[in-house]
């Protein structure tokens, strides 16, 4: 690349990351923060915490990095025009090329990143964040649970053990069961055992008393009782692999005897689409920047600023994006418009970049702006000569 090209290429990658790394950082410690109940349920480590934390990042990076490309080429593109600096690229005869390749250059990176995080890093780390949480709930009785310590391990169960010994038994175990409305439990139980996949405690010597809604009280001894922990152990055995989770081998040919393919061919259908559409939306949405920002333009004309229209059009096409892929799922012709509507827009862009043609907004809109504008200078005038009159 040339100097020029240099200079251009390295501002816009600073730009982005200045606005990938803050925006990133503040949505994943939202998405982390949403899970922080397995240190507090569970009793895991704060470097458990962090692993599980790790795999979530890859799943918000390709999210994120298209809104960063567009902001960090926009601002980047504005402000050298705000410094006169396109004006002077323009007046000194250059191609239009010394803007344009550095910022495809990134894009172009960019969306490679993009295309291998999505295809090759972000399944594989939510199947490893997913056994990670079934991991720590599947032995939450029997190696998690504080001895005489009342902790609640899932809405409405509550359970206390006075003794944990060898060999996964419990003695003393005291549990009171709210999750049914119809019916509250509460089980006494001298001892019992955890079953080695964590899915069943197996209480003996002991009693469970019923209460009804209206105040019906039975109570129960007995000398075996199976309580079933399934449902709180999540064990990823039984649980449903989506679509988001398989490879991308799996997706282009899928196992037509899987359970999970079978209940739901078009989640598959719609998410093999979108991992090979999404590549494209860093360097379609480098493309409008370019429109909107690459060319030299006066203050004095009165636009929106080019961040907003540039973000408009953006957030405008991924809407349209999600909805077409989510209609994918039950509609198999919409596959196509998966791949035709950033293909318009990116054609629309070099059309436009092509033919020195400028973004505008329709008159009727701005139409509204230019009479609030003329108002507030008529006001302004007013006032100013109302003051030097009286000051004379």
């Amino acid at each position: 690349m040339k100097i020029l090209e240099r200079y251009i290429f390295r501002r816009a990658f600073q730009m982005f990351l200045i606005t990938l790394v803050p925006v990133l950082t503040i949505i994943w410690t939202i998405q982390v923060l949403g899970r922080i109940n397995l240190v507090t349920d569970t009793g895991q480590s704060m470097g458990s915490f962090m692993t599980l934390a790790s795999f979530i990042l890859p799943t918000i990076i390709p999210v994120v990095l298209p809104f960063a490309i567009v902001i960090g080429i926009t601002q980047t593109l504005n402000g050298m025009n705000n410094d006169s600096e396109l004006a002077v690229i323009d007046a000194a005869g250059s191609a239009r090329s010394i803007i344009y390749k550095p910022v495809m250059i990134l894009t172009v990176t960019m969306a490679a990143l993009s295309f291998l995080i999505t295809n090759f890093v972000e399944p594989p780390a939510r199947v490893k964040a997913r056994e990670m949480v079934a991991a720590a709930y599947a032995d939450l009785l029997s190696s998690v649970i504080e001895e005489k310590t009342f902790r609640s391990i899932e809405d409405g169960l509550y359970v206390q053990i006075s003794e944990r010994h060898s060999g996964r038994v419990l003695t003393g175990i005291f549990m009171v069961d709210y999750r049914d409305p119809n019916m509250d439990l509460i089980y006494y139980a001298r001892e019992g055992s955890i079953a080695e996949d964590g899915k069943t405690l197996t209480m003996r010597d002991g009693e469970v008393h019923r209460k009804t809604p209206e105040g019906r009280i039975s109570i129960v001894k007995f000398l075996s009782y199976a309580f079933d922990l399934s449902s709180m152990t999540e064990s990823t055995d039984g649980a449903p692999v989506f679509a988001s989770d398989r490879s991308l081998s799996f997706l282009l040919h899928p196992d037509p005897t899987d359970k999970t393919f079978l209940a739901a061919p078009g989640s598959f259908r719609s998410e093999l689409h979108r991992r090979l559409a999404d590549w494209m939306l860093p360097v379609v949405f480098g493309l409008i920047s370019l429109v909107v920002a690459g060319s030299a333009r006066s203050s004095r004309r009165t636009r929106l600023h080019p961040m907003v229209a540039a973000l408009i059009l953006c957030f405008s096409l991924r809407w349209l994006t999600f909805y077409v892929t989510n209609l994918a799922k039950t509609t198999p012709e919409a596959v196509i418009l998966i791949y035709a509507i950033p293909a318009a827009f990116a054609l629309l862009a070099i059309f436009m970049l092509a033919t020195n043609r400028q973004l505008a907004a329709p008159a009727f809109l701005l139409r509204p702006f230019n009479l609030l504008a003329h108002g507030a200078r008529k006001r302004v005038g007013a006032i100013k000569a109302k003051g030097q009159g009286g000051a004379s």
